[in-house]
């Protein structure tokens, strides 16, 4: 079977086109550099993706905290990781990097907050 894909391991953004056997990759053509075979063998026998999301917060100034994993992780794990990500509700404050959850299904990725968010300030 051949698959069409674009890489994105450079700026090139070269046309791949990837010959598939049984799940893995057997040939690749129209890549420019050998980031182009990399690339197609990992997006077609093991794809792999950073999560990116928000969690829910209370008390704190902002109401959804955006999150990313520090890693990959494997996309057939996707869903299940943003199961585990919707459970949480962070109450503290938190800043840029610091670990929400760590090593997130066993993946070995941490979840990380990507913007600070403080004490919700009341008027007095």
């Amino acid at each position: 079977m051949k698959k069409k894909i674009t890489c994105i391991e450079c700026p090139q953004g070269c046309q791949l086109e990837v010959d598939v056997e049984n799940g893995y990759v057997v040939k690749v053509t129209g890549n420019k550099c050998d980031k182009g075979t990399d690339y197609a063998k990992q997006e077609i026998e093991n794809p792999m993706r950073v999560l990116t999301s928000t969690v829910q917060s209370d008390g704190l100034e902002l109401k959804m905290v955006p999150v990313r994993t520090d890693k990959t992780i494997p996309k057939s794990q996707v869903l299940k990781a943003m199961a585990e990500v919707q459970k949480i509700k962070l109450t503290q404050p938190v800043k840029v990097g610091e670990v929400i959850m760590k090593n997130i299904l066993g993946t070995e990725a941490n979840l990380i907050a990507t913007r600070p968010a403080a004490k919700r300030s009341f008027p007095s």
